[in-house]
């Protein structure tokens, strides 16, 4: 028989981090399950140069301001890593870690059970924070598995260096691919290739805006917009620089890989050294398999956070379909601030909707 707790998070990100800063005031018992070995939760695998593309102001967690860098820049993957050690430092959340989180199932109409390598963890409510890094998405192309050369998603690319002098394919029009294809750029013969010709906005837009926008979008404001979202390309100052110097012209897809490299459209054959896989993320959400609660889109289904299949399942973090913004560092905070008030009471109801 597991320990038994009142909630358990799944998850030691930034999503567990602001849940776990409003659980803390309501007297509920409960622990965070954290796979890392480290405070940070994705951003501890981010490249070395990546950039917020929101300012400090922007990209806090509840409680305590990320300090505004010291040349008023947007904040390096470093400097956030550096704020959520720091954050944790200061409020002590009850996180064990490394801790792998292997299923989470029923057991009655009480508990769920979340089975992990350290034994099991009984709840009578389990937030999924396990965010999208470990569940990288890399399209299918035919003679894909014929190609041998280097082939790496972008969760797992570090810098430029391996690339310098080689024939490079970046492969994704958002930020991330924008970012790596300004970096790779001063050093490799890199091509960018989107679906798409990608779409830059406006040089003094950033993650504050496109926040605002999100928020507006999902709850129905006059102020909502119909243009402008998080797959638009924020100009951070290295995809500016790119820019300017003309690095940021892209080219659509190829149509299948050979042992050696591409083939493009109008029939061309061309010797490719490497391919980064800008491509995204989706939900790592197997842990919650055995609920039966994912659909065919891989999605789990939501009344705001709370899983209609399973309603002592919350979710928070995952992207715009589990609470807006809230894959965001701010947007995490105020979507848990409503979460927890939320989960709070239905905990407390003597008429909790259980369904089995």
């Amino acid at each position: 028989m597991g320990e038994q707790f009142d909630v358990v998070i799944v998850g030691g990100g930034q999503a567990a981090l602001a849940a776990s800063y409003f659980l803390r005031r309501t007297g509920l018992r409960y622990v965070i399950l954290d796979n890392g070995t480290q405070a940070g939760g994705a951003w501890v695998h981010g490249w070395d140069s990546l950039h917020l593309f929101s300012p400090a102001s922007y990209s806090s967690l509840p409680g305590w301001p990320m300090p505004d860098t010291p040349d008023g820049s947007y904040p390096t993957r470093d400097e956030v890593l550096d704020y959520l050690h720091r954050y944790e430092a200061r409020y002590a959340p009850p996180i064990h870690r490394p801790v792998m989180v292997g299923r989470v199932e029923r057991t009655d109409q009480k508990f769920l059970n979340v089975s992990t390598s350290v034994g099991d963890f009984l709840s009578r409510a389990v937030i999924g924070a396990t965010g999208t890094w470990s569940a990288p998405f890399i399209p299918d192309y035919p003679g894909q598995g014929l190609f041998a050369g280097a082939q790496i998603h972008s969760s797992h690319y570090h810098n430029a260096v391996p690339f310098a002098g080689r024939r490079v394919l970046v492969l994704g029009g958002g930020n991330s691919g924008a970012q790596i294809m300004a970096e790779l750029s001063l050093v490799a013969q890199a091509t960018w290739v989107t679906l798409h010709d990608p779409v830059f906005l406006p040089d003094d837009v950033d993650g504050r805006v496109l926040f605002e926008r999100a928020t507006a979008r999902v709850l129905g404001g006059p102020s909502a917009m119909p243009t402008g979202g998080f797959g638009d390309i924020v100009m951070v100052p290295p995809v500016r620089a790119a820019r300017e110097r003309g690095a940021l012209h892209a080219v659509r897809p190829f149509v299948r890989m050979t042992a050696t490299g591409v083939v493009w459209p109008d029939g061309q054959e061309e010797a490719i050294d490497a391919i980064i896989w800008c491509t995204g993320f989706r939900p790592a959400l197997g842990a919650f398999a055995p609920l039966d609660v994912i659909e065919p889109d891989g999605l789990i289904r939501v009344d705001g956070q709370q899983a209609i299949r399973e309603p002592r399942l919350w979710l928070l973090g995952y992207g715009s379909w589990c609470g807006p913004a809230c894959a965001t560092l701010l947007g995490a905070g105020r979507v848990a601030r409503s979460m927890v008030r939320q989960l709070a009471a239905w905990l407390a109801s003597p008429t909790q909707d259980v369904r089995l």
